[in-house]
């Protein structure tokens, strides 16, 4: 099966579409203006020490200076005395840091309003499956991962690529990972740490050492263990980039690079805008004639399995079964389009046969095998729900390009014309019976102007007499369904 990179550069917003079998599988965006400086390394200068505060400001370059506390000195940095390291207890922010000294700080919170960046000493470089910790000779290893048997594993295989140069905590995302793809993330991260050294060695100061990587050197990154067979870029200047980075940093990579120069926009190439589309759906519609309902909820999402217009060629159970099996290929894929994390709750046709549920659940894990992102599947429960969970690595693809819609406000529904109608005229009597009035007059949109001037006109007749009053409908083409103002005249 071929496997490829399509990368999408604009202005505003770069794309990397991960396409397999000619299918897209992930997508991943990156906008500008959402861009932070957490995790950037700079070499900064102490402006101004604040005793009182326990605290120092520090100029990086930015608009605003920066802010590093005592309890974000670690005592193995530059910035303390070898007498001091012995008594690293001393928080003293005076014996820490002096005005006008140079020292290497990582940015752990963004500039907010008037507030600079947070800072802290204790440098660290991620990748996908490590963190490298300079200075620092151990291994770590992430609490999530609770296996034993598999810390232990873990430990012994990084605890080869700790030097004099720094240690490694292993992340999550590492359990179940071989020793050659833990070896390229250490190597990975050495070449990067190196560079940042060789950076701070050329002087002068309030410069940027290393910037979190870029979306598409991100991804490069994090797909260096997969057998991609080429990597498409449609941008000259981000293709040039890649390479010096690939070269640089993965050598392996680099002669699958190629310059896009189609006149067919790139994601024209394999469907790539409609998927993105068909991937804001709450319906999925399967080859068979089945289809998922997938809602995603701030909690939880779920997903409910439907047979539709698939009525198989034998019998119901066979039919609820492959359409079951089909259901896990298509779940298994719009899991990591949508990126969806956090808890997950499968609702399956109801299988009365205990070899099917079986052979749906093999079958889902199978399909969720292919995921670079950690899951976690349990057995069918007493309700015949499939519960899992998937790591959260990013914001889903509906947070990023949605928002909250204005008109149903996150329900995901809108009331009918028919109970905004009600609700106008329960509300001219209540204004009625509160103030004193010549006259009403409604503001609604079309859809509800329209129903009170011709199907309701005669409840709103009804409401005249009622009230004694003359009611007005003006129609407003910017309100929406649910939108309406009764103004006394």
């Amino acid at each position: 099966m071929t496997a490829e990179l399509l990368v999408n550069v604009t202005p505003s917003e770069t794309r990397v579409a991960f396409i397999a079998g000619g299918i897209l599988q992930e997508i991943h965006i990156d906008r500008e203006s959402k861009r932070g400086i957490v995790g950037n390394i700079y070499k900064g200068r102490v402006s101004r020490v604040l005793p009182g505060m326990q605290a120092a400001f520090v100029d990086i370059g930015l608009d605003k200076a920066a802010f590093l506390h005592a309890s974000d000195i670690m005592p193995h940095t530059e910035c303390i005395a070898d007498n001091e390291q012995k008594q690293f207890h001393v928080r003293d922010i005076t014996e820490l840091v002096r005005q006008g000294q140079d020292l290497v700080v990582q940015v752990v919170k963004d500039p907010l309003g008037t507030k600079g960046a947070r800072l802290t000493t204790d440098i660290t470089l991620p990748s996908r499956y490590l963190v490298f910790m300079p200075g620092a000779s151990h291994v770590g290893v992430s609490q999530r991962i609770e296996s034993e048997e598999e810390r232990e594993r873990l430990k012994q295989i990084v605890a080869a690529y700790c030097d004099e140069t720094g240690g490694f905590i292993i992340r999550t995302a590492a359990e179940g990972v071989c020793s050659e793809e833990l070896a390229q993330d250490a190597a990975f991260l050495k070449r990067l740490w190196g560079k940042v050294i060789e950076r701070k060695s050329r002087g002068g100061t309030k410069n940027m050492l290393y910037g979190e990587l870029a979306l598409t050197q991100r991804v490069l990154r994090d797909f260096v263990g997969e057998s991609l067979d080429r990597i498409r870029v449609d941008s000259r200047l981000t293709y040039d980039s890649l390479a010096e980075f690939t070269t640089e940093f993965m050598p392996q990579m680099t002669a699958k690079l190629e310059r896009y120069t189609g006149k067919q926009p790139i994601f024209d190439l394999y469907d790539v805008e409609n998927e993105i589309q068909r991937a804001l759906d709450r319906k999925v519609e399967l080859k068979s004639g089945g289809y998922l309902i997938i809602d995603q909820t701030e909690a939880m999402t779920t997903i409910d399995i439907n047979t539709g217009a698939f009525v198989g060629h034998r019998n119901l159970d066979e039919t609820i079964f492959n359409t079951n099996i089909e259901a896990t290929q298509a779940i298994a894929r719009q899991l990591r389009l949508r990126n969806l994390g956090g808890i997950i709750i499968i609702d399956f046709i109801d299988m009365t046969n205990e070899d099917h549920r079986r052979r749906v659940l093999h079958s889902l894990e199978q399909a969720l095998s292919k995921d670079r992102v950690k899951t976690s599947i349990n057995d069918f429960s007493a309700l015949g729900l499939v519960e899992m969970t998937r790591k959260r690595t990013r914001e889903s693809l509906e947070h990023v390009l949605c928002s909250e819609c204005p008109s149903c406000r996150g329900r995901g529904w809108v009331k009918t014309v028919e109970t905004v109608c009600y609700e106008i005229l329960r509300e001219i009597v209540r204004v009625h019976h509160a103030y004193d009035a010549d006259r009403f007059l409604v503001y609604a949109s079309p859809a509800v102007g329209e129903a009170l001037k011709s199907e309701e006109s005669y409840s709103v007749a009804e409401v005249e007499l009622f009230v004694g009053k003359q009611v007005k409908i003006q129609i407003e083409p910017l309100y929406n369904r649910e939108q309406f103002d009764v103004v006394m005249m």
